[in-house]
């Protein structure tokens, strides 16, 4: 009888025994996985670098993290399954499915960050001789993840038993209640996405209204508010409705800045007015920062009230905002320079005053 029991309590310690090993294995290879899958992804994220294909860069270093927690994910659930099966716990049953959703749902983050990398390397000039403009690689960006995201709540959805046909149907019927709760909310959003179809501005662009006290450089253009940061660095955050009912000027997209400026004489002066204008005319032609090619106005318009006037009207080959304003310095100093150098001064405001000949007073003796 003491031999019967002891065999019998030596076969429950290797059952147990043999239990526990397996969970210790399962535990240990998925450490393993995890050291050398960290060692692999660092190493080809390495080699990735030293190409300029965007792909590989997006697709490594989105995948590093992701495959190191689907790793732990597996292992860890495949522990439980063992345990839970051992202790015939209820809980067993839920193991598959925390699986099943664990794996979609760091495939759909894998997803969320490869679009995330794809979308700066195509912004990027190492990357693409060519970058994309920001405003469509961030619009497109944002539809792509929008539709991972539902995409993968549907499915999440439907592997824990819930039909997706009624929760679309729930979706459609709550929609219009949401409509009629947020049509500002939405009239953003439908305004945004008339910015991203009709691109009358981008990111980086300075843009201004005649119509509002809006005035900047747009630093991004969300779904719902535009960021715009003003001249005295303040950022600006107008909703995208704003854009659809008020006039947008986009100086950032001019082709020349023009020189418009009027420059007065004395009346004394007059009879140098015409040479004056001919060689202004001639050294406007030959500035090399003047664009030729766009109107080019010289002439003697206008007799005030202490000046004989005439306006120049031209355009400069750069549209940056420093550099026009150093070609207009010079430009007025040349012109100055001219009008000196045929005698002439500009005038400034004079008034004359007529006095009549002196009264003579005639004394009569007394």
């Amino acid at each position: 009888m003491p031999e019967q029991f002891m065999s019998e309590l030596q076969q429950m310690i290797n059952r147990e025994n043999y239990w526990i090993g397996h969970i210790f294995l399962v535990v240990f290879v998925t450490l393993l996985a995890a050291y050398f899958s960290r060692k692999v992804m660092n190493k080809l994220m390495l080699r990735a670098q030293k190409t300029h294909n965007l792909w590989d860069d997006a697709l490594v270093g989105a995948a590093q993290q992701p495959v190191g927690y689907a790793i732990w994910l597996v292992g860890l659930t495949v522990a439980s399954q063992l345990t839970l099966e051992r202790s015939d716990s209820e809980l067993l049953q839920f193991v598959l499915p925390v699986r099943k959703i664990g794996v979609m749902v760091l495939i759909a983050w894998l997803l969320v960050r490869l679009i995330r990398r794809v979308e700066a390397n195509l912004m990027d000039p190492e990357f693409t001789k060519k970058p994309m403009d920001e405003t469509t690689v961030s619009a497109i960006g944002k539809l792509l993840r929008v539709s991972v995201i539902i995409t993968t709540v549907l499915v999440v959805l439907q592997s824990m038993g819930y039909s997706i046909s009624g929760v679309l149907a729930f979706g459609g019927i709550g929609g219009i209640a949401v409509g009629f709760a947020a049509k500002d909310l939405l009239a953003n959003f439908f305004g945004g996405l008339m910015i991203y179809l009709d691109r009358p501005f981008s990111v980086g662009d300075w843009i201004r209204s005649p119509d509002q006290e809006i005035e900047g450089t747009v630093e991004e253009i969300g779904w719902r508010l535009t960021r715009i940061r003003t001249f005295d660095k303040r950022p600006l955050y107008i909703p995208n409705s704003s854009f659809t009912h008020i006039s947008v000027e986009n100086p950032s997209r001019m082709t020349n800045r023009r020189i418009y400026e009027t420059v007065g004489i004395r009346y004394s002066d007059g009879d140098k007015m015409a040479r004056i204008i001919e060689e202004v005319k001639s050294y406007l032609r030959q500035h090399e920062a003047i664009d030729t090619n766009q109107t080019l106005i010289v002439n003697f318009n206008k007799f005030s009230a202490s000046s004989l006037d005439f306006f120049i009207y031209t355009f400069t080959k750069t549209t940056d905002w420093v550099t026009y304003h150093e070609i207009k310095q010079e430009v007025l100093l040349g012109i100055l320079a001219i009008v000196e150098n045929n005698g002439a001064e500009c005038a400034f405001p004079t008034s004359t005053v007529h006095v009549p000949e002196p009264l003579q007073l005639h004394s009569q003796a007394q």
